[in-house]
């Protein structure tokens, strides 16, 4: 049996993560915190079973330097791509979640019904977004067919792999927690893909951030 293997890796800390901002597309940097998340995040893998074959990472500034701090450990070659991309989350970008469903009320009720198909106003939508998280994973396991990879994402984005590996409906809320930095494994046979293991973030000093794009 023929086993491929991805880590899924969520950015470290950003200062819209401390201020619970909705970052999508926003090209936000990693605080002092997310930037000493990533080097412990990538030291940590040192101590795997694995050797890594390729490293993937979004174009955004947040992941693509966490994935700097694997490249300076391991000395791989980064394969940047924007289809790793946290959702483009329309209008609802930059705002603070409490402040969310006064400023934008038809647009946070639609985004916490999970409309599938609704756009937040000029962004992507849940649908669009797990159409193109499957892509990105059918493309990464047939060039990398039995091999193990490191991919370094976003929460949103994350969420939707836990989704598609284990099955879940694009309509139910979020159950996967996906924490700064935290290390997250699935697995590709004939079976598709499966969860391995999630959330695992006992590299870090202390407790990392959740996700507040649901």
């Amino acid at each position: 049996m023929i086993t491929t293997r991805l880590c899924l890796i969520r950015h470290g800390e950003t200062t819209w993560n401390t201020e619970k901002r909705i970052q999508g597309h926003t090209d936000t940097p990693l605080n002092m915190r997310g930037e000493l998340q990533a080097r412990h995040m990538a030291l940590a893998l040192k101590n795997t079973p694995y050797k890594f074959d390729a490293l993937y990472t979004s174009d955004l500034k947040r992941a693509a330097d966490t994935a700097n701090a694997i490249v300076h450990v391991f000395g791989i070659k980064p394969n940047v791509t924007p289809a790793l991309r946290e959702r483009h989350f329309g209008a609802l970008q930059g705002l603070v979640i409490e402040e969310t469903p006064l400023a934008k009320p038809e647009l946070w009720q639609a985004h916490i019904a999970r409309q599938l198909d609704h756009e937040l106003d000029g962004g992507e939508s849940i649908a669009q977004l797990a159409h193109r998280v499957q892509g990105v994973l059918n493309e990464m396991e047939e060039r990398h067919r039995g091999k193990t990879i490191l991919v370094v994402s976003h929460g949103g984005t994350l969420d939707m792999m836990y989704r598609i590996a284990s099955k879940q409906d694009l309509r139910t809320q979020r159950i996967a927690s996906v924490p700064n930095a935290s290390l997250n494994w699935i697995v590709h046979n004939h079976d598709g893909w499966t969860i391995e293991q999630w959330g695992d973030t006992r590299h870090l000093e202390s407790a990392a951030l959740e996700n507040v794009d649901l």
